[in-house]
This record gives structure tokens, sequence and C-alpha cells, in this order.
């Protein structure tokens, strides 16, 4: 079987037991504080198993794109290097949310497997929870049952809490697992060793494909279990590793997933794969790597230098430096691999192949700016290590916060030349920069307590502000010291963050009159969430919730002042143009594009008209809600990459042929509420991302009042020109000669100080010797005298000092036969010198300069300056 037939089978499998089969969520994770990227087939799934969401479909399955890269799942150390581990795979899964549990999900699993793949049964295994008497949990006995009339008691292993006991975090739905393995060695190994005494030993031909996790439990912030209402199952299949099993490989790579890849690499390097371990890895890790960047890039997480943008630029330069070092791709190369994954993947994960150009350009650019300091990193490393035997910590942070070398760069280079790292001293430094970032990120919650009935939150707020509602539950929060409270409500008019556009703020109060301030709304794995300072006095009784009125109504100008601005902008500077990132507050709206070019200011005046024009149409806001996904996008509506849409979705519209988007923001009515819109900055963000910032509404009133008023004040300085352009020309054509004028002035100046100060050298020893204080305007007249002496007079030592209006100045000149013979360094003396005038500075070793904040020290640093000489 291929792995596009072993991917349809599983689906088709699961469809036949009545299991509705959804699309893969984004692998950049939004709605969810503890995650940055989506890990595992369960994670869009949280809400459910958390009961903060209602179950639509009892019984799921899908094939989840999952990265692990950062968290407690990072395998990024061990890609390449082995045959079995992925920064990006594919997480085939099926679900029962209070449905079937450990029976059907165990029956299945084995008729898939041994009927369906027709898996060998005499390699398969499983493994069982023991149990674990410190928290009082059994054995599964059940489970072992179950398995025992399919499989045989002999090849059910007992695995600890570790390997049989999933959780989801620290806190939350848990409970028992069950493990598939399966035995890949060849016949003449497996008849002298038995594969039960390899299962979760790490051999890389027994390899766990399958987990079945039977959720049962509920772990308490407190640590204590309580027993779910409901039981569920959670599956998680790696795809890749059962695509081997089936297809009878003994690696991972060397199946129909990797092969076109790998074959495309070895063909452009000119090197066979499979006859240098080398360069087999680093085959392994483009392969690999291309994956994880151009899927993450997909789904709209773009490379940088903070948090998820940091691990996937740090993917891309690992898979960059061992194409540089291993295959000797000096130009370019693994931005190629893209066209190549997307047409892969087309069918399965379309993102992909929709992006594929953006993805590559992207890819492109930082290809090019990681080459670069690559080379300077390089040749630093290199320098730095003909006078080391050791990397220490300090130089290994540097390569790492500066050069943006990754620390496993750092030591593949330090290994290659036999020398070591002192990781201790690096892991040092990395963790005082990781705490002042955690310090500003993490965030403590305690367990929810109820304080009402557990129902679904009603979201009200598309239609009505003000809403009578109930307290369901509340938690206290800890973030950056600040204690803080959450709230669920029963009916909420306050719009949770999300889609770009920020939360509401507004006041609950109580019947009493006591009033609560809501600082902040979000959601949590699609649970609106109410941040508020204090708890109130009473949860009893009914409570007004009332939105900010002033603020959500700017939001709403803002927001849909985005939707305007795609559609026209999609009109002046193409089709190719798509949403990568926004922000809508009700001071301010943010808009960044997939384009590869600055706009012009032609652009931007087109753009700014065809937004205005439709402003100034009153257009009439047509919102539909609950439309069926497919319906919505046969409708021509302009969909996000990386959002994760229901099976019904929400549809704003501003004239049919104009704006028609998916979207769960809040609107204007009509478009004339938001009253004027104003583009104040367009910039670069990222390689083919283009920033928009932009006003409306009354910001953008204010913004024109306040540039006309600065506009009637220079022309009242200008004595009101009539051609207020033509007047300011004039002025700055005087200024220009008056600049001249001066130059000159201070050029001769100069070089009548020159004849001055010839006049005034000391020959001492053969070096002729001046240190002086001079009358000179400025740093650049002194630089210019210095250099007329230096180019004048061999054996030069000069140090010339001056005041520039209270700031004190030293120059130090050291002709270069001085400087060489002497082994005398400029930048050294100046250094020394300016602690008289509680200054410094530096330079080269035949000019240096410094500044200072005493300028009555400078008499005493001139008159220092001779001790040099001796």
């Amino acid at each position: 079987m291929t792995s596009r037939e072993i991917r349809e089978a599983y689906l088709n499998f699961f469809k036949s037991k009545s299991h509705h089969i959804v699309p893969s969520a984004p692998v950049v994770v939004k709605n969810d504080p503890t995650l940055m990227f989506t890990n595992a087939g369960m994670n869009q799934f949280k809400e459910l198993f958390l009961g903060e969401a209602t179950v639509k479909y009892p019984r799921i399955a899908d094939t989840q794109r999952c990265l692990r890269v950062s968290g407690k799942h990072n395998d990024l150390e061990e890609v390449g290097i082995d045959t079995y581990h992925h920064t990006l795979f594919e997480m085939l899964g099926n679900w029962s949310f209070g449905d079937y549990f450990k029976k059907d999900a165990i029956a299945w699993a084995w008729e898939l497997l041994t009927e369906v793949y027709q898996l060998d049964k005499d390699k398969l295994y499983v493994t069982i929870f023991e149990g674990d008497t410190s928290e009082g949990l059994e054995r599964d006995h059940e489970a072992f049952e179950l398995w025992k009339a399919h499989i045989g008691e002999d090849r059910i292993l007992l695995g600890n809490k570790k390997d049989n006991f999933w959780e989801m975090g620290d806190a939350g739905p848990c409970g028992p697992c069950s493990e598939i393995h399966y035995d890949m060695r060849q016949d003449a190994e497996r008849a002298t060793t038995r594969g039960q005494d390899l299962v979760n030993a790490d051999h890389p031909q027994v390899i766990e494909i399958w987990n079945l996790v039977f959720m049962q439990f509920n772990r308490l912030k407190s640590g204590n279990l309580e027993a779910l209402p409901a039981k569920h199952v959670d599956t998680g299949m790696g795809f890749e590793r059962l695509v081997r099993a089936i297809q009878g490989k003994s690696s991972n790579y060397d199946t129909d997933v990797f092969q076109p890849l790998i074959t495309y690499i070895a063909d452009k390097a000119n090197i066979e794969y499979g006859t240098d371990e080398k360069t087999d890895i680093a085959m392994r890790v483009l392969s690999d790597h291309i994956r994880a960047v151009s899927f993450a890039i997909a789904d709209g997480q773009l490379p940088s230098n903070n948090k998820a943008g940091y691990v996937i630029r740090r993917i891309l330069r690992r898979a960059v430096r061992y194409a540089y070092t291993f295959l000797n791709f000096r130009n370019p190369f693994f931005h190629e691999l893209v066209p190549l994954l997307a047409n892969q993947f087309k069918g399965v994960f379309d993102e992909l192949y929709q992006q594929q150009d953006f993805v590559e350009k992207v890819i492109l650019e930082e290809e090019i700016a990681f080459l670069r300091t690559l080379t300077t990193g390089i040749q630093r490393f290199e320098n730095y290590v003909t006078d080391h035997t050791s990397v220490d910590g300090d130089f290994a942070f540097e390569l790492f916060d500066t050069y943006g070398f990754p620390i496993d760069l750092t030591d593949l280079l330090a290994r290659e030349k036999g020398i070591s790292v002192d990781m201790e001293a690096f892991n040092a430094a990395l963790n005082v920069q990781k705490d002042r970032s955690r310090a500003a990120t993490v965030i403590d919650a305690g367990d929810w307590i109820m304080v009402g009935e557990e129902a679904d939150v009603e979201f009200v707020g598309y239609d009505v502000l003000k809403a009578k509602t109930e307290i369901i539950k509340y938690r206290k929060v800890t973030a950056k010291a600040k204690v803080q409270y959450q709230l669920v409500l029963s009916v909420t008019p306050f719009y949770a963050e999300g889609g770009g556009q920020v939360g509401d703020t507004g006041v609950l109060v109580s019947e009493s009159g006591e009033k609560i301030s809501i600082t902040d709304t979000k959601k949590e794995n699609g649970l609106i969430i109410h941040f508020i300072d204090q708890l109130p006095g009473s949860f009893e009784g009914f409570f007004e919730a009332s939105v900010d009125l002033g603020k959500r109504l700017d939001s709403e100008s803002n927001h849909s002042a985005t939707h305007l601005l795609h559609a026209a902008l999609k009109q002046v500077l193409g089709e190719h143009v798509n949403q990568k990132g926004s922000l809508v507050s009700s001071d301010i709206l943010r808009f960044d594009i997939s384009h590869f070019s600055k706009m012009t200011a032609e652009e931007i005046k087109q753009v700014e008209d065809i937004v205005n024009a439709k402003v100034r149409e009153n257009i009439a806001l047509k919102e539909e809600r609950q439309v069926p996904f497919q319906q919505a996008i046969d409708s021509g509506v302009t969909a996000l990459f990386g959002e994760k849409y229901g099976d019904y979705v929400r549809v704003i519209t501003f004239d049919d042929n104009f704006s028609k988007e998916l979207c769960g923001g809040t609107h204007v009515k009509a478009t004339g509420q938001i009253g004027f819109f104003k583009i104040v900055s367009e910039s670069a963000v990222a390689a083919g991302v283009r920033r928009i910032e932009a006003i409306t509404g009354t910001k953008a009133a204010a913004l024109i009042r306040e540039h006309f008023e600065l506009f009637q004040n220079v022309k009242e300085l200008l004595n009101n020109p009539k051609d207020f352009v033509l007047a300011i020309g004039k002025i700055m054509e005087e200024n220009s000669a008056l600049r001249k004028e001066i130059e000159n002035t201070i050029r001769e100046k100069s070089f009548s100080l020159k004849k001055d100060l010839e006049a005034k050298l000391e020959n001492i020893n053969g070096i002729n010797f001046l240190s002086t204080i001079v009358d000179l305007p400025n740093a650049e007249a002194m630089k210019t005298l210095a250099y007329a002496l230096k180019g004048a007079i061999n054996n030069l030592f000069l140090v010339l000092g001056a005041n520039f209006e209270g700031k004190p100045s030293l120059t130090v000149v050291i002709s270069d036969e001085l400087a060489k013979e002497k082994g005398w360094n400029a930048g050294n003396i100046v250094r020394d010198l300016a602690k008289d005038i509680q200054g410094g500075g530096g330079g080269q070793p035949f000019f240096a300069t410094a500044g200072g904040k005493d300028a009555s020290g400078l008499d005493k640093a001139i008159q220092r300056a001779k001790d040099f000489l001796n």
C-alpha cells in the first residue's frame, strides 16, 4: 500500500464505524495559552474533554499534522539522527466522547491493524497500565482481559505511570492508556531475542505505533484525581511509523513519505543516499524539516525572533546548516523542496498547495539572510578556536543570541574540531534570559470553583450590549505577580478576543448595586472567560453585564474597515494578497498581508480612496450565521489560512461584489459608521509580509485636525506664503548655502590650526609628539584636522582635546608605522585618557576617539598623554 492508500484506509475504516471525519486543525495553536503548536491529535478537542463545549459528534476521526519541537514533547535533536523521530508528523486518531470505551477501541484497533493493514500478529505487542499504589490506582484489568482475547497473554506487558498513564497537563482529563508496539526486526534476530524485552527500550526496530488513551479521571490543581462524569477514548497513531511497518522498511525515511524528497536532495547534491552516515543524516534533516517549516508558515506562523516564530526559524536554520556543511550547498536550496512537498500533500492538506509561492518565497528570504549570518558566525567561531581548546558558555551564548546559532549547531562545529562546549555555562546564560521571559508570561491558574449550575455559555454580543446573567464559576489566576480572577457567565454580551479583535471590557452590576469591572475577555479552549481584579461580595442572584459602548463601537469600525481594506488591497495589488495577521482595537487597526514589495504612495492612495468610497456608500451589513462551511466556501467567501473553522460559520458581507469574509468578530451596521479611513504606516514585518496600520472614525478625524493645525502653524511661521512648498524649498536652499559657508570657514580654521600645531611639535626620541586642546566646533572638524596632520607628518603621536558646547572630546592619532613597530593602539590609549573626562571610547590602532561628561578633566588628560611615550 502507498502512504496515500494507508491514510485513506484509516479514515474509511472509522467512517464505516460511524465516525465523523474532520479536517486537520492548523499546526499553529490559537486560543490556548498552554501551547504554541498542535502536538497531538486531541488538541483541537480539548474543550470537549474539559466539558466546555457541546459534543456534536460523539465519534470523530481524522489525520492531524502535529509539531513536536518545544516543551516536554521536543524531538528536534533526535530528528535525522535516528530513523523514527520527526518534527512534523501526522497523527491518525479516533475519538469517543462519552460513547464507546475500551471494548470497541481495542477491538477496532486490532481489526484495522491485522485485517485491513494485515500486519503480522506475531510481531505485535501491547502494554497496559500496571497501577500505582501511591494514588490508589489499580491495574487496568479490563484492558488486559480485552487484549487477551485478541493477542494472547504472553504479549501483553505491564507499563508504569510514565508510559501508560496519559495526562493532558498538570491538571485536566487523564487516564490509563494501552500502547501498541510493532517488532520490525529481521526473523533471525527475532529468533534470538524476545520482542517483549525490547518494548519501550529505545530499540530502533521495535517501536510504538498506536496509543489508546482511556480518559476516565480529572486531575485537580491539588493533584487529586476525581472520576469524569463521562468516559472518553483518545487514540493517536504515528502515520509515518505505520507506513514503515506496512511497507516493511527499516526506517521511516525509506518509505514513500520521505523518499521523493530525499531522492531530489541527493540528485541536487550529487551524493547517493545510503553511502555515508553524515550525508544521510543531512538529507533526512532536510526532508523532515521542510515539512515543519512549510506547514507552519502556511498556517500563519512566520519565522521570527520570538516564541513560536523563533522555533520555526531555528528548525529552518538547522536544515540550512546541515545542507551547508554536509551537502556543500553554498547557495539557497531549501526552498526548492516546497513545490515537491505541496504536490505530495495536495488533496490531503491543501493549505500548502494553495500558498506554495508565498511559502517558497518566505523560506528563500530566510535562507539568504541566514547564509550571510552563517558565514559571519562560522568565521567568528574559526577565529575563536584558534586560541581556545574549548568553547566557553559565554561565547556559545553570544553565537546563539547575536548570530542566531542554535546551541546544537555550535556543539556540532565544536565536535568537528574535537573540542567541547561548556554547556553548563551556556545553559546558565540561557536560563537568565528565559527567566526574564518566563516571568512575563507564566500564568498560574487555580481550579474552577462552581457557584452555579454547569451549562453552555450563551454569547449574545452580536445583538445586544447588555444582558441579564448569572455567574457559573470562577478561579484565581496569577500572572506577572498580579492576582486576578476569571469568571464564566451563563449569558454574556462580551466579545472574547479572537480573529485579531481585542476582547471587550465593561462592568457587572449585582442586584444590590455592587459594580465589578470586566478588564478583558478571552477564550480558552472555546470557553469565554471574563477577567476581573476583585471578586463580587456575593455570587448569588442575577447580574447585569454591560459592555463599554465607546470602545466596542470604535473596535467595530476598525474591524469592518479591515474587511474593506482587504478587498481594496486585492483590487490594487492583486489576488495574491492574503491576510497574515491582524490586530483590531478601539484605537487602531493593524493588518498584515502577503506581498513582496513596499507599497508605493500611489498604491496607498488608491487603497484609501476605494475604502473611503465604500464608507461613503454607507453599505448595510449583511450577516449570515450558521452557514454550512462548504456552502460558504462555494459562494466565493474569503477564508483565512491558519484558522480552524467549524461545520457552520458566520459570513460578513459588505456588498456581495466587494467584501465577503468568514468572521466571528463584531461589525458596524453600515459602513458609514466608520466615518473616515486613513493609513498611517506601511512597513515590512517579515520576508513576504507587509504591515499596514490605519485608523478610522474619531481617531482619523483627530489626526487630520492635528495635521491641519500643524500646517497652519508652519504657514504662519513662513508669513503665509502663497506657494507653501516653494517657500520651504527656498529656505532649504538658503540653509544649504549657509552650511557650505560654515564648512568652508571651519576648513579654513582647521588649515590655520594645522600650521600652528606643526610648529608646536616636539621630537622625542624620533617621535613627533603633540598633546593639546584645540578650539573647533564639532567632531568632524577635529577628525579633518587630525587626518591632515597624520598625512603630513611621519612618526606622529598626536592627542587632541576639545570642548563641544560642554561635551569634552579626545582624539588620538598614531602613524601606521609607529602603531606596528611599537605595538601601540590608539583605541586603548584613548580609553585610558577618557577616564579623566568620565567617558569612554575606542577605535583603530592608528585613530581613535572618546567622549565624556566632565570637561574639567581635559587638561589632565592632555598632560597625561605624554606618559605613553615612556
